[in-house]
């Protein structure tokens, strides 16, 4: 399958000049500070010095706003209007890849039409997470084509249900509120008709920014009028997690400062709350960890992947199944902080996870 990548570009300026060409200034900015050398991130990304200093001068100009703080020998640091800049180019990155992933799945089809393949696609729908992302490169690596739409849970086990998909993705707590998620999900998988397999075991929490400057201690705790919170999507299921605990604790979510403010991945969520736009957040770790937050584990869930039996053993869902148990993708799905891919790729019945 022909694989088409999509990346964000964004430019600035005043409309007296030409403008400024952002991914390039960002991608400096980013090497300074982890470098604290302007002359190391400009050789980071080939640009001699002069250059350098000129791209940083005339987003200042632009701007109205210092990006580096100036002194003799102390190295280079960004400002704080500089560190923002560099988060808002998180944000847009977090909240854009999932629905570039699909947008380049969904090119790649059409231009494949013009040189039909012995097989089309495999049709993935599924929530977005890391371990799916991993695989989905994992397959393009291999040359296996997967037509990849990333949507919530809920929509996902839908499109199944309806033959939209040959597989799709969604996660179950564990414990307390495994049941309560799992009913929801019934609706639409019966054990005649469906299989799981299932992707990786990973940890929901609480993100907040490093050090918990504001003493977080646990979900309860969103019930402080102060905090700022930033939710998932109605039908995701980590906003099903969080309703359920709410639920639980008897909070209303009219009571939730931000409950109403969403971010469509944990990605998102964790760039959210790094760039200080929230001051807490739930999502697994691995978006925790990649945005330097700070993150209280609050459970376990399963992520599957819900596949219609008769589809289970086709030509095309087998090479999938084939690559989820190779020991090279369970260490690469192990190796993302707060994932356990100890059951990766095992196939299990709809009543063994949902319960009869």
């Amino acid at each position: 399958m022909l694989q088409i990548h999509l990346q964000p570009r964004w430019q600035f300026g005043d409309g007296a000049a030409p403008p400024l060409d952002a991914s390039r200034l960002l991608a400096l900015l980013a090497a300074i500070a982890h470098s604290g050398s302007i002359a190391q991130a400009a050789r980071d990304n080939d640009l001699s010095y002069r250059h350098a200093w000129g791209l940083v001068q005339q987003a200042e100009r632009l701007l109205g706003q210092a990006l580096l703080e100036r002194g003799r020998g102390r190295g280079s640091r960004l400002t704080e209007a500089g560190e923002r800049l560099v988060w808002l180019d998180a944000r847009i990155a977090a909240r854009l890849q999932p629905l570039l992933a699909s947008l380049a799945s969904e090119l790649a089809g059409e231009l494949g039409r013009w040189t039909p393949e012995a097989l089309p696609p495999a049709r993935l729908h599924a929530s977005h997470g890391f371990a799916v992302a991993a695989l989905h490169e994992r397959l393009q690596q291999r040359g296996l084509a997967v037509d990849i739409r990333y949507r919530s849970s809920l929509e996902a086990v839908a499109a199944l249900a309806r033959g939209d998909c040959e597989l799709a993705g969604f996660h179950v707590p564990l414990g307390r509120f495994e049941r309560a998620a799992a009913q929801r999900y019934r609706e639409w998988l019966h054990p005649g008709d469906h299989a799981l397999v299932q992707l990786a075991v990973r940890t929901q929490g609480l993100f907040m920014a490093a050090g918990n400057p504001l003493g977080v201690r646990g979900f309860s705790d969103l019930a402080r009028p102060e905090l700022r919170f930033v939710n998932r999507p109605a039908g995701s299921g980590t906003r099903m997690l969080t309703d359920l605990m709410l639920a639980d604790l008897d909070l209303p979510t009219e009571q939730i400062n931000g409950y109403r403010t969403t971010e469509l991945t944990h990605a998102a969520v964790a760039a959210f709350v790094a760039s200080g736009m929230a001051d807490v957040g739930l999502g697994v770790q691995t978006a925790a960890h990649r945005f330097g937050l700070h993150f209280i584990p609050l459970l376990k869930e399963r992520y599957f992947f819900a596949v219609h039996r008769r589809h289970l053993h086709g030509p095309r869902l087998q090479a999938i199944l084939q690559v989820l148990q190779t020991p090279a993708f369970r260490a690469q799905v192990a190796g993302l902080t707060g994932y356990d891919a100890s059951q990766t790729g095992r196939v299990l019945g709809v009543d063994e996870v949902l319960g009869g």
